[in-house]
């Protein structure tokens, strides 16, 4: 049995990939779910869940076992894996911190009435504010910093979600219709719920280059066993806020036949709203601080992440390019981050949703090939026998990339109707 002063010493990786995680797909997609669905969206939301867990899983696996990343590990199975993941990478830069700090930009305008601003000059200071953070603090103080914001988005979350239980569920409207779940538009919701819940597969790659910085700055190497229940504790704590935030939804919303807005920022604003109406004025401070805690800690992990795995990938295919491995590389790839997704707000800003939907069709199309190349990863001769995942493990994985691998057909066959 782990001590727990052991597990809170190795918290690290699990502690990032929760807070990466828990973003719009919660924030948006659970609540959502929750409001024009009720309770019985609990199923695919735990499923999603539980199908996709070892390719994540598998990130941490490779890395402390082997103490390599595990783009290094798609570059052992051959260049072209790397190349694969690297294509990922690339539609991901230019799209996912983008429609990140947009969300968070218009959530901090609408929760604290600034109208004096426009959303691309708070992008512009949350880029700068955030990319001094991790230059500054590095991959520690990104961990501290995040066990404060978890703690309170935590604590915030959990209140409210006793006072929306307490208050009991708003009266339903006599005019309203229970929308279908297995029509075309309820299977689509499926689709973006499921694809993106608790985060998009290529995460696994981020998750393993936070657990060599972890690696780093402990004293002593952690056993395989300590690594996976700290990765674990995470991610038992994204599924459970995704469930929290789906009661919030299907609490104060479902069943009063309300227009929810496609527009994340301000369906976001509309759910804080609709919060406080429900449960009174007074609970706005914790509900506008666990949403805003929310998006701000994704941006902050998901800045680092691509980061991280860009400067990872550019090293493994360029090899010779010694500029890549200088002290201060880290901190110019978080500058050309920042740098390269303003300049997609200011000059895209109006077909944002063009370029989310290029990236949502990448990372679902190939979301079960990154699966299964995570799967020959561990399984590979870089690992030895007794830490490659046990057979249980090995059968959840091959059905989380069948029922991937459906949900990507599927979503091809749906475009092109």
């Amino acid at each position: 049995m782990t001590k727990p002063k052991s597990l809170l010493k190795a918290l690290g990786p699990g502690l990032l990939f929760a807070s990466m995680a828990i973003g719009t797909s919660h924030l948006v997609l659970s609540t959502k779910a929750g409001a024009q669905y009720g309770w019985i969206m609990v199923i695919p939301i735990l499923l999603a869940n539980i199908l996709k867990y070892p390719f994540f899983e598998f990130g941490i696996r490779y890395t402390t076992v082997t103490e390599k990343s595990l783009v290094e590990g798609y570059l052992n199975l051959g260049k072209t894996y790397l190349w694969v993941y690297a294509f990922v990478t690339l539609i991901s830069t230019f799209t996912v911190l983008a429609a990140l700090y947009v969300v968070t930009a218009g959530l901090f305008m609408n929760l604290f009435a600034i109208t004096s601003l426009g959303a691309g000059t708070i992008s512009l200071c949350l880029f700068v504010f955030i990319s001094l953070l991790l230059i500054v603090g590095k991959y520690r103080f990104l961990e501290n910093s995040l066990k404060a914001v978890i703690s309170i988005l935590f604590v915030a979350l959990l209140v409210t979600t006793v006072l929306v239980l307490d208050k009991g569920p708003v009266p339903e409207s006599q005019s309203y219709l229970r929308p279908e779940i297995f029509n075309e538009a309820g299977v689509l919701f499926l689709i973006g719920l499921m694809g993106w819940m608790p985060t998009a597969v290529e995460a696994s790659g981020w998750v393993s280059l936070w657990g060599m910085e972890n690696l780093k700055t402990m004293k002593e190497k952690p056993t395989l066993k300590l690594a996976l229940q700290e990765f674990n504790v995470g991610y038992f704590l994204t599924a459970l806020l995704a469930v929290f935030f789906l009661i919030i939804g299907w609490m104060t919303l479902y069943g009063t036949g309300t227009e929810l807005s496609g527009s994340a920022v301000v369906f976001a604003n509309q759910v804080v709203s609709l919060f406080t109406t429900h449960i009174g004025n007074w609970a706005y401070l914790f509900i506008a601080v666990a949403a805003f805690a929310t998006m701000f800690s994704t941006c902050m992990t998901a800045h680092d992440a691509i980061s991280r795995v860009s400067l990872d990938v550019l090293e493994k295919l360029f090899p010779k390019k010694e500029s890549l491995k200088s002290k201060n590389a880290f901190a110019v790839m978080v500058l050309c981050m920042a740098l390269v997704n303003w300049v997609v707000i200011t000059l895209f800003g109006a077909n944002m949703g063009h370029l989310v939907a290029l990236a949502t069709f990448v990372s679902f199309v190939l979301a079960p090939l990154l699966g299964w190349m995570n799967l020959k990863a561990v399984m590979g001769k870089d690992i030895p026998e007794p830490y490659k995942p046990k057979i249980g493990l090995q059968a959840l994985t091959y059905s989380g990339i069948v029922f991937l691998s459906l949900f990507a057909l599927y979503y091809c066959w749906m475009l092109l109707m």
